[in-house]
């Protein structure tokens, strides 16, 4: 049975209650409902801990990553005992790792925006992020990519989702900027995430992460190298500056 996804709800619920459903054969652990966001879209899955009414001492949660059929499996620090199935656990975040991970995936978004190149991979960490861009010859003005990406921070733009079925996003394929990551299609609807609104609409990509709810939240930050990656790529790097 799919894991209810209630960070997708709410990105700021750091803290629920769930039911265990079931243990892997490798140790790991299957909520009925997660807080935690498992790997992907070069977003890493959370950390944090389960403690539970009769249980010795918190489980430190190491990682959460996808089951086969749409569960959030949880991975322990270290081997250890586990919450039998059917005990309510508590499950909690570490919240100010993941919180950086959303200021940085929006920086990414905005850095999509700076840069209207094809993204042909990513990946985000608590400290900096960065993206991939099918881009030959290196940018003329690095300084003003920063320059740029900080003015669209400083607007501090609403950070809002909708939904479009697989059909609607087949339709308007420009909407896609990652080649190398697709949407994740297959369950009938797919999520858009919408900076800014109206005529101040910045950026609308489908994607399943966890992103701040104003543009503002994301803070300071810094470009980092721009970087040659084979032939055609370049990777460019957005660092968290607090």
């Amino acid at each position: 049975m799919p894991t209810e996804l209630l960070f997708r709800d709410d990105a700021y619920l750091d803290q629920a209650e769930a039911v265990v459903v079931a243990h892997t054969e490798e140790g790991g652990l299957i909520l009925d409902r997660s807080v935690f966001y498992p790997t992907g879209g070069g977003q890493p899955g959370d950390s944090g801990w389960i403690t539970w009414p009769g249980g010795s001492a918190r489980l430190e949660i190491a990682a959460a990553v996808k089951g086969n059929d749409g569960e959030v499996v949880l991975i322990p620090a270290s081997p250890a005992a586990l919450p039998p199935v059917g005990a309510t656990v508590t499950q909690k975040l570490d919240w100010s790792r993941r919180y950086r991970h959303m200021r940085v995936h929006t920086a990414l978004h905005l850095l999509s925006v700076v840069i209207p190149l094809p993204v042909t991979g990513g990946q985000i960490g608590p400290e900096k992020g960065r993206l991939d861009f099918n881009m030959p010859e290196p940018p003329e003005d690095p300084a003003e990519i920063e320059t740029r990406l900080k003015a669209l921070i400083d607007l501090d733009l609403p950070v809002t989702e909708d939904w479009i079925t697989d059909d609607e996003l087949l339709a308007n394929p420009g909407l896609v900027k990652t080649m190398s990551v697709q949407p994740p299609m297959g369950q009938g609807r797919v999520r858009l995430v919408r900076i800014g609104e109206g005529a101040d609409q910045v950026d609308l990509q489908p994607c399943g992460g966890t992103h701040v709810a104003r543009t503002g939240e994301i803070g300071r930050v810094s470009l980092g190298k721009i970087e040659k990656k084979g032939r055609q790529n370049r990777r460019v790097s957005v660092l968290l500056d607090d």
